[in-house]
């Protein structure tokens, strides 16, 4: 699959923008690497927009437990009424299948699943039309990757962001978690990496330094109601309550805080 505009989400996977000119950047220096994830948190949400390309890591062992075929559904009105919207998933190689390789049971089924459980949820939202416009754009695809990429590729879009995405599955890289990061985000022309908590636990920056990369942390903000939530239940909780601006005021904030662009 090539680079791609955010703003532009496809049908189907037949359909992808036009490849970007020889010679052209992938990105404006910043970058983040991340499972794709089916409506992702808040949190997962806001590394992505703080970047200006989002490498979607497809080539990596599918996790039942992870969020690639899930997402963590909350009630408007009461935030600890939660509920899991899980999509049944076959995988064609048992435990060792990569997350591009794991397949719908029923794609069809699911979709209608995802479309009457998010809207039973988020229905009654004044904005419910932002939400529905992110759901429309699910990809027909049967691959897992596929829709979850498309369901956060729609919920950036209606954030407003801009940057491009790319599939790690298409990057020749070196063994090694962090030789492969550091692989990743030279091969697309960034310049720094966007490294969230979890992945800061177990980085090796050498790699990086190697490559004349520099490795950013990222964090969300803990002294703002707004983020309360945003490790526990899908961001489509925080669009259905405030709409599309409140949530996009509050990333591109923490874009702000976070690019090196903008301490230029």
């Amino acid at each position: 699959m090539t680079l791609t505009n955010a703003s532009w989400a496809p049908a189907s996977t037949a359909a992808s923008s036009a490849p970007e000119p020889p010679g052209t950047d992938a990105s404006d220096g910043l970058c983040a690497i991340h499972q794709p994830n089916l409506f992702p948190r808040l949190s997962t949400l806001a590394k992505l927009f703080s970047a200006d390309l989002w490498i979607v890591l497809d080539d990596v062992q599918f996790a039942r437990r992870d969020y690639q075929h899930r997402a963590r559904l909350a009630a408007l009105d009461d935030p600890f009424r939660q509920q899991w919207l899980t999509l049944p998933t076959h995988l064609p190689h048992g435990r060792s299948t990569l997350i591009s390789q794991a397949r719908l049971v029923d794609p069809r089924r699911s979709r209608r699943t995802v479309h009457l459980l998010v809207r039973q949820y988020y229905g009654r939202s004044p904005y419910w039309s932002a939400v529905s416009e992110a759901l429309d754009a699910l990809d027909e695809s049967d691959r897992v990757a596929d829709l979850a990429r498309t369901s956060t590729i729609a919920l950036l879009s209606v954030l407003a962001w801009s940057g491009k995405v790319r599939d790690s599955s298409e990057i020749p890289t070196r063994q090694g978690r962090s030789e492969r990061l550091a692989d990743l985000v030279a091969a697309t022309g960034s310049t720094h990496y966007l490294c969230g908590t979890g992945g800061l636990r177990y980085l090796d920056d050498g790699p990086f330094h190697a490559r004349g990369l520099a490795v950013l942390p990222f964090h969300i903000p803990v002294d703002n109601p707004l983020w309360r939530w945003a490790r526990r239940c899908s961001s489509l909780r925080d669009l259905s309550r405030l709409g599309p601006d409140a949530p996009a005021d509050q990333l591109a904030a923490q874009r702000e805080a976070h690019h090196p662009g903008a301490h230029a």
